[in-house]
């Protein structure tokens, strides 16, 4: 409960910047992958990742974003964000922080989520 705090959605124009931020407990930002999923809003289609810090510690992006998102950190915060800019309607989604588990994979938390709209 509460362990991923995120921040920093809402609504921007189409070619506009936004920042997201991530608040996480010190445990789970130093042992998991943190990151960053979106869940768009048309029927189907599955949620994406975004943007995560590997495990080498080098910022790795979906190639939806690259190019317009960067990914970054503040080890004594436990915070990661993510700089969203030029951003397109395609990018509507919910954002989701998450740490995810760097020998399976897998997701072991998320955030609430952080509504993210594009107007055109």
């Amino acid at each position: 409960q509460g362990q991923l705090v995120e921040s920093g959605g809402g609504l921007v124009q189409s070619g506009g910047s936004l920042r997201l931020s991530c608040a996480a407990s010190a445990i789970i930002f130093r042992v998991g992958n943190m990151g960053w999923y979106r869940q768009a809003p048309t029927p189907g289609k599955e949620r994406e990742l975004v943007a995560e810090i590997s495990s080498g510690g080098r910022p790795t992006y979906a190639d939806s974003v690259k190019g317009r998102f960067t990914l970054s950190w503040d080890n004594a915060k436990n915070t990661v964000y993510l700089q969203m800019n030029n951003v397109k309607p395609e990018d509507t989604s919910v954002y989701y922080c998450t740490s995810r588990d760097p020998l399976s994979r897998r997701p072991n938390y998320w955030g609430q989520g952080t509504q993210v709209t594009v107007s055109s």
